[in-house]
């Protein structure tokens, strides 16, 4: 009796063993494929080693669609804008800061709130689409790559208002970096919002 539950025990043992090893290694093989298709997507990007960053811990979410790929793209711009928009805005509350630095700053602050409402609409009209084709899905489309490049628009806006040996310092080159960062994302999404938009 002992010996056959010690037998049994072992069997269970070794199903589940066996049943743990198929599951991750189909696991392991989905992350692989989806990974393979966030870096073939991402060649046809200006940034394609960004795209690939901001994009590859959102794998299991983007699966093979070429919608949820873009849709998850715009929604990385989104966060980094929104993200720089509260970055800019703290700024603006910094003591001792010149007249024209903090003009700079309220520009800016201005541009990038543009820049994460015209992404955020993006967004909204890329869910619209659903499996709209022709006119409908060419208009849909049209909109959003206009929102999506007059946010870049925006971006490069707001880094201009810092140009000049006059406002070089620290505050510059934060609002620099991380407007940079957010071109960078931006610039990808609308490749790929181009990309998705040729195809269909």
């Amino acid at each position: 009796m002992a010996n056959q539950l010690s037998l049994t025990f072992s069997l269970i043992i070794v199903l589940l063993s066996l049943l743990h090893l198929l599951t991750t290694s189909e696991s392991a093989a989905a992350t692989t494929t989806t990974t393979s298709f966030i870096r073939t997507s991402c060649r046809a990007t200006t940034y394609p080693t960004v795209c690939v960053q901001s994009l590859y811990t959102h794998a299991a979410a983007i699966k093979k669609s070429p919608k949820q790929l873009v849709t998850t793209a715009l929604s990385v711009s989104v966060e980094k804008a929104q993200s720089t928009k509260t970055f800019v805005s703290m700024l603006t509350r910094f003591r001792g800061l010149k007249p024209r630095e903090y003009a700079a700053i309220k520009d800016c602050l201005e541009e990038v709130s543009d820049s994460v409402d015209r992404l955020s609409k993006s967004v909204k009209e890329l869910k619209k689409l659903g499996p709209a084709r022709g006119p409908e899905f060419v208009w849909h489309m049209s909109n959003l790559q206009t929102w999506v490049s007059a946010a870049l628009t925006d971006d490069s806006t707001c880094m201009d208002g810092f140009s000049g040996r006059a406002l070089n310092g620290r505050i510059k080159s934060s609002i620099r970096a991380r407007m940079t960062h957010v071109a960078q994302v931006t610039s990808n999404a609308l490749a790929l919002c181009n990309r998705f938009a040729g195809k269909y």
